[in-house]
Order: C-alpha cells, then sequence, then structure tokens
C-alpha cells in the first residue's frame, strides 16, 4: 500500500507541474468520475495551491469530488460559484475570506440537494438577500455565516433550516428577538453567538435547544443563564459574569469553561452551579479570579491557563490538589517565582506542556522543572534565566544550569528567548535527542551555538535571533538533515552572499532573515517593472540580442576589520544610530 500510496502522490504531482501539463490531460477530455473522491480532492487541493486551479478546471471534477475548501481564495467569484453548482455530489463547500462572493455568486448553489455543509465566513458581501438563498437548501446541517453582512431579519430567517445542527453567528447583530425565531431549530448541537446583542432575558430561550453541547457567548452583555442540561463546552470570555448555568435539575456535563478576559462579579456563585468535577478545560487567563480555592474539586482537568492573572507562589498549592491529570499548564506572566515551581514538583505527574513566559523564575526553577518526567514543550521566554550559577567570591560559573533538563526524554520544543544564555550553557541540550524546536534570542550567542546545535538529530526549527553570528558561521554550519526552518532575524553580520551560498547547499531549510525579505520584495519589483518594460517593446525590439550587463564591483564590507567585541560596542553606540547627514558624510553618487 505504501508503494501504492507513493505512486499515487507522485502521478498526482506530474498532473500538477505546470500549466502545459494540466492543459495536456484536459484537452484529452479526460473525466474524473471513476476517481475515487479523496483522490479527486487531492489533485484539486495541488492545483489550488500551485495556483493553476481556474473556473472552467472545476468541470472535470463535478462527478467525483464532494469537499471542496476555497478558504482565502480572493479570485473566487460567481463564476467560480457557477461551475460549483454543476457538482452532483458535493457535500462540504468552504468560502470563508472569499472576499469577492456576494449575493449573486450565492445564487448559484440554490437547490443543491446534496449539500449539507456551507462555510461564508467573513464573507462581508453577504447579506439577507444572500440568506433567502440559502434557505432554499433543506439538506443544509451546518452553516457558517460570521462576520458577513447580515442582520438579526436575515437571522430570523434561518428558522426554516430544521436539520441545522451547527450554526455560527458571530459577529452579527443578533437581538433577543431573533434568537427567539430560532427555537424550531431543535436539533442544534453548536451555536455561537459571539458579539450579538443577546441578553439576559433573551439567554433564557437557550432552554429549548434540548441538544446544544457547544455556545459561544464571549463579547456579549449575558451575565447568567439557565441551566443546559447537555452543555460540554462553554465560552463566556471578556463577559461580566454572575452565575453560570443556575437553576434545578441534573447539572450540566460541563468538560470545557473559557473566561478569558471575563470579571467575575462574585467568584463562589458563578462556580457554584457548575459540575466542576467533570471539568477538563479551564481558561481564565486575564480574567478577575483571585480566590483559586474554586480549583479544589477539578480532578479531571487537564488543560490549565491563570496567565495574566493574579496567581501567585502562595496559590500554587490549589494547583497541586488537581495536579494528578494535568497536561497543559500556563502560568505567564503571573506573580509566580521559583519558590512556586518547586511546590509543584511530585504533584505534576502527566505534564507535558509548561509555559512560564514573564515570570520571575530563574535559573533555580530549572532543577525543579527537571523533576517532571512527562514535559515535551517548556517556554522559558522573557524569564531571569541565565543558564549558570556564579562560584561564590568568583566571577566565574559552573556548570550549566542546563543540565537538568537532560532527564527530560520527551522533550520536544524549548523557548529559551530573551534570556541570558551563552554558548557553553546550551551544551547539556544536545542529551535531548527529541528536540525538535528550539528558541533563542541573545546578543551573547556567537557562531559556536550553530556549531554546537548541527548535533540534534531530530532538530526541525531553529530561531537564533539577535545572535553575533558571522558569514564564516553560517558557512561552516552543516544543519541536521531534518531542519526545515532556520530563523536568523537580527543577526546583523550576515551579509546576502553567506546566506545565498547557504541557500544554494541547503535547499531543504527555509532561512527567516531581513535580507531575505528585502530580495523578496525587490524580486518581485523588478519582475513587476521587467512585465512592464516588456509589454512595450514591440515588433523588432524583441529580437535585438541583448548585451552582457557589467557586473557592479563589490563594495569591501568594513566590518571585517573589528572583532566581535568591538562590533557589538559599534552596535549600540550612539553613533551608530547617527545618520550620514548628521555625521557630515557626504552620500557618494551610485
Amino acid at each position: 500500500m505504501e508503494k501504492e500510496s507513493e505512486l499515487i502522490r507522485r502521478c498526482i504531482e506530474a498532473a500538477c507541474q505546470s500549466k502545459e501539463s494540466v492543459e495536456k490531460w484536459r484537452r484529452q477530455r479526460r473525466t474524473l468520475e471513476r476517481l475515487p473522491s479523496h483522490l479527486s480532492q487531492s489533485l484539486l487541493r495541488n492545483l489550488l495551491r500551485r495556483r493553476l486551479l481556474f473556473p472552467s478546471l472545476l468541470e472535470v471534477f463535478k462527478y467525483s469530488v464532494e469537499e471542496i475548501d476555497l478558504r482565502g481564495e480572493n479570485s473566487v467569484d460567481a463564476e467560480w460559484m457557477a461551475y460549483l453548482s454543476a457538482f452532483r455530489y458535493l457535500r462540504s463547500l468552504n468560502l470563508g475570506d472569499c472576499h469577492r462572493i456576494n449575493n449573486s455568486a450565492v445564487w448559484s448553489i440554490v437547490g443543491m440537494t446534496s449539500l449539507k455543509e456551507v462555510d461564508l465566513s467573513r464573507c462581508m458581501k453577504v447579506t439577507d438577500a444572500g440568506v433567502k438563498h440559502l434557505i432554499s437548501i433543506s439538506t443544509l446541517e451546518k452553516l457558517w455565516i460570521s462576520e458577513t453582512g447580515v442582520t438579526a431579519n436575515g437571522v430570523a430567517l434561518l428558522a426554516s433550516l430544521k436539520n441545522l445542527s451547527v450554526l455560527d453567528l458571530g459577529g452579527l447583530p443578533v437581538t433577543d428577538s431573533a434568537l427567539n425565531s430560532l427555537q424550531a431549530l431543535t436539533k442544534l448541537r453548536y451555536l455561537d453567538l459571539w458579539g450579538s446583542k443577546i441578553s439576559n432575558q433573551g439567554a433564557l430561550v437557550l432552554q429549548r435547544f434540548p441538544k446544544l453541547s457547544f455556545l459561544n457567548l464571549a463579547w456579549t452583555n449575558v451575565t447568567r443563564f439557565p441551566n443546559l442540561s447537555a452543555l460540554e463546552c462553554l465560552n463566556m470570555s471578556n463577559c461580566t459574569i454572575d452565575s453560570i448555568l443556575e437553576g434545578n435539575g441534573d447539572k450540566a456535563p460541563l468538560l470545557k469553561l473559557v473566561c478569558a478576559g471575563a470579571t467575575f462579579m462574585n467568584e463562589a456563585e458563578a462556580f457554584l452551579y457548575i459540575k466542576t468535577s467533570s471539568l477538563s478545560l479551564l481558561d481564565v487567563s486575564k480574567s478577575s479570579l483571585s480566590r483559586f480555592g474554586v480549583l479544589a474539586d477539578m480532578k479531571m482537568l487537564e488543560h490549565l491557563d491563570l496567565s495574566s492573572g493574579t496567581m501567585g507562589d502562595d496559590s500554587v498549592e490549589m494547583v497541586v490538589c488537581i495536579g494528578a491529570n494535568l497536561k497543559n499548564l500556563n502560568l505567564s506572566s503571573t506573580r509566580v517565582s521559583s519558590v512556586g515551581i518547586g511546590i509543584l514538583v511530585g504533584h505534576v505527574p502527566k505534564l507535558e506542556n509548561l509555559s512560564l513566559s514573564h515570570t520571575a523564575i530563574d535559573d533555580v526553577a530549572l532543577s525543579y522543572i527537571g523533576l517532571m518526567p512527562s514535559l515535551k514543550v517548556i517556554d522559558l521566554s522573557n524569564t531571569n534565566i541565565k543558564g549558570f550559577f556564579l562560584q561564590p567570591g568568583t566571577e566565574s560559573h559552573v556548570d550549566s544550569t542546563l543540565t537538568a533538563l537532560q532527564s527530560l526524554s520527551y522533550l520536544e520544543s524549548l523557548n529559551l528567548e530573551h534570556t541570558q544564555v551563552r554558548d557553553p550553557d546550551l551544551h547539556p541540550l544536545l542529551s535531548c535527542k527529541k528536540l525538535s524546536h528550539l528558541s533563542l534570542k541573545c546578543a551573547s550567542l556567537t557562531d559556536a551555538t550553530l556549531h554546537l546545535l548541527s548535533s540534534l538529530p531530530k532538530l526541525t526549527t531553529l530561531h537564533v535571533r539577535d545572535a553575533v553570528l558571522t558569514t564564516n558561521g553560517l558557512d561552516a554550519f552543516s544543519p541536521p538533515t531534518t531542519l526545515r526552518v532556520l530563523d536568523l532575524m537580527g543577526c546583523w553580520l550576515l551579509t546576502e552572499d553567506a546566506i545565498s551560498q547557504f541557500l544554494k547547499k541547503h535547499p531543504q531549510v527555509e532561512i527567516q532573515h531581513e535580507i531575505v525579505q528585502n530580495l523578496s520584495t525587490e524580486h518581485q519589483t523588478l519582475s513587476n517593472r521587467l512585465s512592464t518594460s516588456q509589454q512595450s517593446l514591440k515588433g523588432p525590439q524583441r529580437n535585438k540580442k541583448q548585451g552582457n550587463l557589467p557586473m557592479p564591483e563589490c563594495f569591501v564590507d568594513q566590518r571585517l576589520k573589528y572583532n566581535r567585541e568591538e562590533l557589538l560596542a559599534l552596535q549600540f553606540s550612539p553613533l551608530s544610530l547617527q545618520s550620514p547627514h548628521d555625521a557630515g558624510s557626504v552620500i557618494p553618487n551610485v
């Protein structure tokens, strides 16, 4: 099967190789009626990715494709929709962020009996008139029309789509009256009303949806709403909360609760009616929550986000109480220090993702983190970590504090940006054989870092920003065979030639650097100019043989005269920020 899959993949790539290859099999009038749906969709995706798909070419897929994802394609318009309307077995159509889609374009899919899912999110030109076209598709089960031009009146029209189980009305001016009109949609399981005009009174209508399991009320004026017996996921981000799921009867089996940026009027009452013992995800980041005793009963919690809140070392004990099943813990931008991390040790055996960015932790915390054996992703950016301890009474440092991470055999991602680690401090990371993502950003790092990290066998993404890397260092760097992204933003000593040579030697690696961005912009500008000039050429002028243009003389890189310390001094010198005019120099004519 693997050989067959490889053969099919190569066939699809060959068919999408160029405009000529596409035109070749298109002219042969070969239809794709007998091609399995998943292969037709794969071919369609490849054509779209390579910008080889055009409206009339869609015709060859009309009997085989069942799902089409065109989101973000600005070229999609009414002409595309006219061809799509002929697709006999089309079940799912995603047109999200297709800004040329309007009411007339939506009219093309009227009466498609096989269509069950339509996504028109952020198609601003679709209004109530477009909804009138959509309600003619009685088979619709899932509809996304968030951030469109639909009004409350248009929302009320959706009541005729009795089979809807998913309805996204996010960002629309849905009123209490409009929501009341949708009571007939008894099959609804997913309802998104973020940014709507729903009030507490209108929220009472939600009880009429007996199967509702997902509800988004973020950025609304709803402060309390009744018990919904089937609700599993609730989002009340940026709301003012009095009480959630208030009422008699069985408590909702809530699994996920998101209250990011929320203001709790009464913290005890807010969680009083929630069956907290069933929660697996809680996000109270950037919220006003200050009493963390509510966490005590959340024994099944796997994902906890307390970032940008008031959590401190004195409250970490509440996390300890529920740490047995925790897999993701976000304490970024809190008052937690190394002392608090020490309290967690031994109580979070399943923790895989730990974020401590923008906290007061230092190298002591590393020794505690090394005792959390299941960790895969660690974010230590913007902390006080130095990477070493100073010996008392001396200025020399002992072994790297990152040695503590050698015991983390599952570590895959590590972020040390905006810390004070230096080249020799990174040596212990060579023991992290599964490390695939590493982020560094420090002016103390040099070519030695690149040389050292070349030994990581599974490294796929490497960020070494604002480092003192030289052209010789980059030239000598032999990246791991797995490396795909090398971010060197802010490494200002690197030259265009050095980066170009590296890309030639290692074409599989994508380099991110200011020079690469500038080259891309200049290349695009040059291509546009050449295209314009070629169009202006006429007759015999096109046949004239162009002479070889003289190569410009290379400038001598004056930075080669300085060593690293002198370059760093120059970089932060006030003179280096002074313009040529301020210095009294004259810009030579080029």
